[in-house]
């Protein structure tokens, strides 16, 4: 098979779906790899290593798209992304469609089957290929939270951690998924004051052991977002339903009553946000203020320390990608049903059930897409 990689063009978008090590392996595979010049070149991942690795590195992304069987990358595609693709072409990749109308009739159109990276499942109904980008993301929300407080930024002027004589901040941690566990991880080595909010309580169970005791927990109901968001001084927004458009669990209301130069971070505004006064923002404008509060909302939150992103999320797609290369995505789907429930698209059918709800669209399961592929 012969896979294509080409250049992010996302704003400020420096990752890149595979590393030569990656190319290395699918070309020991018996496969070609045709890389896009300098798509990874911003974190150290040259034209020169992509080559010694056993890539045919080309000029343009369109040649990539033109000539490759498969196409992998990191972030969803843009309009002229689509406008590439082709019919009986995949593309496998991040594309969290549920909000984002605009790339799901694109890549309908295209008639290319889409696998995306955030709703493949493992046995124990994680998703692998999501948890290391929510491990860094919940990780960076801290790191941004903790700039977007100083005053210089428009915060209200607090060290997380305070010092001896000053509390430190009051941190609210809305889920207790894989993001939010390694947002409250940085939040409590920083020495803020950490409460979690799930819906789970064997979950919260769970993330009390984990601290002993370290972290406050709360079972996650209206009114608690309600009351602790008014105490707080940074909130991260970390949860996260599957395929779907995040829930608003912070109103708009609530937002005004909060006090001005607190902060929140949406890390689910990919999936469309978690607060009513979410909007996607990106690295070059990351935030902005409603109410006196300060909103950081970056779609591509990994995508700031982007050669720590790629080596984790390549090391966790990559076993993907060969069986899809050695296979064929067909038979790679019908000897996995949890990496079947990858396909979000194919042939201008959306086989994505909480896709197809949110947008309005026809569903076509993957198994049934999968018996007439």
């Amino acid at each position: 098979m012969r896979i294509g990689v080409p250049k992010e063009i996302k704003t400020l978008e420096f990752r890149v779906g595979m590393t030569p090590a990656g190319v290395h392996e699918l070309v020991h595979d018996g496969h070609e790899v045709v890389v896009e010049t300098n798509a990874g070149g911003a974190i150290g991942m040259t034209d020169a290593h992509y080559i010694k690795a056993g890539a045919r590195v080309v000029k343009t992304a369109k040649e990539v798209f033109d000539e490759a069987d498969m196409i992998v990358k990191v972030k969803e595609p843009q309009p002229v992304e689509c406008e590439m693709l082709r019919e009986g072409q995949v593309l496998f990749t991040y594309l969290h469609l549920a909000p984002d109308p605009v790339q799901t009739e694109g890549l309908i159109k295209s008639g290319a089957t889409a696998i995306a990276y955030e709703t493949v499942t493992a046995d124990d109904g994680s998703l692998p290929l999501l948890t290391p980008m929510s491990e860094v993301a919940g990780r960076l929300s801290v790191q941004a939270g903790a700039h977007a407080l100083e005053k210089a930024h428009g915060g209200i002027g607090k060290l997380l951690g305070g010092v001896p004589g000053v509390g430190p901040a009051n941190v609210l941690v809305i889920g207790g998924g894989v993001s939010g566990t390694n947002a409250a991880d940085m939040a409590i080595g920083l020495g803020a004051r950490v409460t979690i909010l799930d819906r789970s309580l064997p979950r919260l169970r769970e993330i009390d052991d984990m601290w002993g005791g370290r972290v406050t927990t709360r079972f996650s109901t209206k009114h608690a977002v309600e009351e602790l968001a008014l105490e707080s001084d940074l909130i991260i927004g970390a949860v996260l339903v599957a395929g779907a458009a995040a829930p608003k669990l912070v109103t708009a209301e609530t937002v005004k009553a909060m006090q001005d130069g607190s902060v929140m971070v949406d890390i689910s505004i990919d999936q469309g946000g978690c607060f009513e006064t979410s909007h996607p923002t990106t690295h070059a404008e990351p935030t902005y203020v409603v109410d006196g509060v300060v909103h950081y909302c970056v779609a591509n939150m990994p995508g700031a320390v982007p050669r720590t992103s790629t080596i984790a999320l390549t090391n966790s797609t990559l076993p993907f990608v060969r069986e899809l290369a050695n296979h064929g995505w067909v038979e790679a789907l019908k000897a996995d049903p949890h990496f079947a429930n990858g396909l979000n698209v194919h042939a201008g059918r959306v086989t994505c059930e909480p896709v197809a709800r949110d947008l309005g669209y026809d569903y076509l399961s993957p198994e049934d897409a999968l018996k007439i592929a």
